[in-house]
């Protein structure tokens, strides 16, 4: 993962260099700090999907299918008077991760030992299993857009980082049912369990980000920095999620 954001980085900044203007003998460079932006769309909103990993997971944590992330942020945008192309834009907003599990059981409700990820394959478990955060969150980033009075239609990038408070952790767990996979007499379908604990991870985070696209679509990747998990309290897991971005307004 951080190979790709680093080279996503890369090739961003090269188009950067490629989408100045380059001033000829018969072509005068323009005047950006002239440009009106009355009616410009500045991205006021966010709203992200992504398919989340995590980092550094053991090969003993079983998860599966596709995890995932929402985000939605409501953001103020400055462009630089200079060269309104680049702006500062930050906000405030929420993010959620949604990690599904295979045959597994999280002991996030017992403090006396560090939290396990166990395996109950051979026993009665829950046929459907995540744990979910969400977090409330403030990301600041730099952004580019190639054509600055209608940005609906011009290439876009964006980098920076967001901080975010840890504001609800819970397991949740649906269908419980036998080694077999069977349905357990006595449960239907629509039993429920959920743990709200949030002792073993980490309150705050930081997380790198950066995005590349065109009108009101994006693709998005973001990198946390620091473990989710607290140190000596179990695995030492960094998620990461590629996605896609809706942004307008």
């Amino acid at each position: 993962m951080k190979k790709f954001l680093f080279v996503a980085v890369a090739l961003s900044f090269s188009l950067f260099l490629h989408s100045q203007d380059n001033p000829s003998s018969k072509t005068k460079k323009k005047d950006w700090s002239k440009v009106k932006l009355t009616n410009r769309a500045n991205d006021h909103f966010m709203l992200q999907y992504g398919i989340t990993h995590w980092s550094g997971k053991p090969d003993s944590i079983n998860t599966k299918g596709f995890s995932r992330s929402f985000n939605f942020y409501i953001m103020i945008d400055m462009p630089f008077k200079t060269d309104p192309r680049f702006s500062v834009a930050f906000g405030p907003g929420i993010g959620t991760d949604n990690i599904f599990f295979d045959k597994t059981y999280i002991t996030t409700i017992n403090h006396l030992k560090p939290l396990e990820f166990k395996n109950v394959a051979d026993t009665n478990h829950f046929d459907k299993y995540k744990l979910v955060h969400a977090f409330l969150e403030l990301p600041l980033e730099l952004r580019f857009a190639s054509n600055p009075e209608n940005s609906n239609k011009s290439f876009k990038v964006a980098i920076g980082a967001k901080v975010g408070v840890q504001v609800s952790s819970h397991t949740k767990g649906k269908r419980w049912v036998d080694k077999n996979d069977n349905l357990i007499t006595g449960f239907d379908d629509k039993y429920v369990q959920k743990n709200k604990d949030k002792y073993f991870f980490n309150g705050n985070r930081l997380v790198g980000m950066m995005r590349v696209g065109y009108g009101n679509l994006s693709l998005f990747g973001t990198y946390q920095i620091g473990s989710l998990i607290k140190e000596g309290l179990g695995p030492q897991v960094k998620p990461y999620t590629i996605g896609v971005t809706l942004s307008g307004l």
